[in-house]
């Protein structure tokens, strides 16, 4: 019988930033992992502060980037990959309105350091864009499929990652261990993605579908110079290669690519842009939301070994380090969660384990 402080079961984003905590504090575990997920592995990685439908704060924008971007740059060092790239974000400006919406915004304390009162004009001859651009700063892409690649590589490295379907009927325990199969720990997280909804002791919380369908373009002519969000966002990838996305699906529950979603994204390009490009790749993947836009993190109700953490969204580069760091803080200091995030708020849920 193999005797771990943490089964953690899932590898993307959210399961990496739990194990990192873990590593941080000298605490043993191993990890489940089929590669059934893949939002993590498609997603963009775009970390960027501001909602910029209404420009208005990502929710705790500045301490979930305070904490996350050092802990990619660890992980950089970590893995020996580059994983950071510091993009700045060029809104679009659709009319002068939006101008005046922006200047507006960028006036106010909460969203002064994220906004630039600049009008940023359009050079680019490939660029549809009359009325400009706002920049807004201290923004990026985090590389998210070299930083699965490579922490799988790390944990099976280090005999840490098993590669197989998580077999939930052989949970046993009690509220002061865990038995799984040969496996003895104190605590199991739960960081599955969608996967969530097959989870005997989750599956009642509200996660809900949001697939997503992402293009990467060659573009030789385009040379942007930073992230572009319109009706799609324009990422650049180098080598003249650019992740145009995202679509939102809230029925289709599988990792199949789809011609609609392709004919969508390509549509919203041509009318941005005004140079050939080449398709070269589309991917999906499902996306774990909640209805009321927080993530899920906390204890089961009557399981106090057993703890979820999910539903990152679309913002899970930002999210994940942080709500890792108040899930271990939560087990092991018992220190509170932020009610936001706790699971608590869906106690009218009935629980079947």
């Amino acid at each position: 019988m193999k005797h771990v402080d943490y089964i953690v079961v899932g590898c993307g984003l959210a399961g990496i930033a739990f194990c990192e905590q873990l590593r941080e504090h000298s605490k043993s575990f191993i990890v489940f992992d089929n590669e059934s997920q893949h939002s993590s592995t498609v997603a963009a990685g775009l970390y960027n502060p501001i909602i910029l439908k209404r420009f208005t704060e990502v929710w705790k924008a500045k301490q979930q980037l305070d904490l996350a971007l050092p802990k990619y740059a660890q992980l950089e060092e970590l893995l020996g990959v580059k994983l950071d790239y510091k993009l700045p974000v060029y809104r679009k400006f659709a009319s002068i309105e939006e101008q005046n919406e922006w200047f507006s915004a960028s006036d106010k304390p909460s969203l002064e350091p994220f906004l630039s009162p600049k009008l940023v004009k359009n050079h680019n001859v490939h660029m549809n864009a009359p009325f400009g651009f706002g920049e807004v700063l201290g923004t990026g892409r985090i590389d998210t499929e070299a930083l699965v690649k490579n922490y799988r590589a790390f944990l099976k490295n280090s005999n840490r990652l098993i590669i197989e379907r998580f077999e939930y009927p052989e949970v046993n325990g009690s509220n002061n261990e865990i038995n799984y199969k040969n496996i003895k720990a104190n605590y199991i997280i739960f960081a599955e993605g969608f996967g969530l909804v097959k989870n005997p002791y989750f599956k009642n919380l509200p996660l809900r579908v949001a697939k997503g369908e992402l293009l990467t373009i060659k573009a030789p002519e385009l040379k942007l110079n930073g992230i572009i969000k319109s009706a799609v966002f324009i990422s650049p990838l180098g080598d003249d290669l650019y992740s145009v996305g995202a679509t939102y699906n809230w029925e289709d529950q599988t990792n199949a690519v789809t011609s609609q979603a392709r004919n969508e994204l390509t549509s919203k390009l041509k009318r941005i842009i005004n140079c050939e490009f080449e398709i070269v790749d589309q991917r999906a993947g499902i996306r774990p939301t909640v209805n009321d836009r927080r993530p899920l993190v906390g204890v089961h109700p009557k399981h106090k070994t057993i703890f979820v953490l999910n539903g990152l969204g679309t913002r899970g580069v930002m999210l994940a380090p942080y709500l890792a760091k108040q899930l271990y803080e939560f087990i092991e200091e018992n220190t509170a969660l932020e009610n936001e995030i706790n699971i608590t708020r869906f106690t009218s849920l009935i629980w079947e384990n």
